[in-house]
């Protein structure tokens, strides 16, 4: 398959802009997880993406069937179309991890000093 970016936009050609205001409520481009060249790979083709991957829409040319095996997890992906659009799906399908200083369990009552630790010659 060929990975010229103008062959792919011409394969994945759609009416209509995507946008997920769920998960990128500013857009893709301002969302700093995408490029410009995969932001506007979303934007422009994410309608024709988004049917192929929920399977509403039929591959009509082998650049869409390749698409389909990518998605399915049958090959690797190979085009920028393609990369774009498993890393959009691991961006809001899979948890991110949220780390903290500050932990969930109560500090014990305080540990009383042992007088094994101070001498009768140690003054208070």
């Amino acid at each position: 398959m060929s990975n010229n970016i103008s062959l792919l936009r011409q394969a994945f050609v759609s009416q209509r802009q995507f946008y997920d205001d769920q998960n990128f409520p500013r857009g893709f481009s301002r969302s700093g997880n995408f490029t410009l060249l995969e932001a506007s790979i979303l934007e422009q083709h994410g309608v024709i993406l988004k049917g192929l991957y929920s399977k509403t829409i039929e591959p009509q040319n082998e650049h869409q069937k390749q698409f389909l095996a990518v998605v399915t997890g049958s090959q690797e992906p190979t085009n920028p179309v393609e990369r774009t659009w498993v890393k959009y799906l691991k961006l809001t399908t899979c948890k991110t991890k949220f780390h903290t200083l500050f932990g969930r369990s109560k500090i014990s009552n305080p540990v009383p000093i042992s007088q094994d630790y101070y001498s009768e010659s140690d003054s208070l």
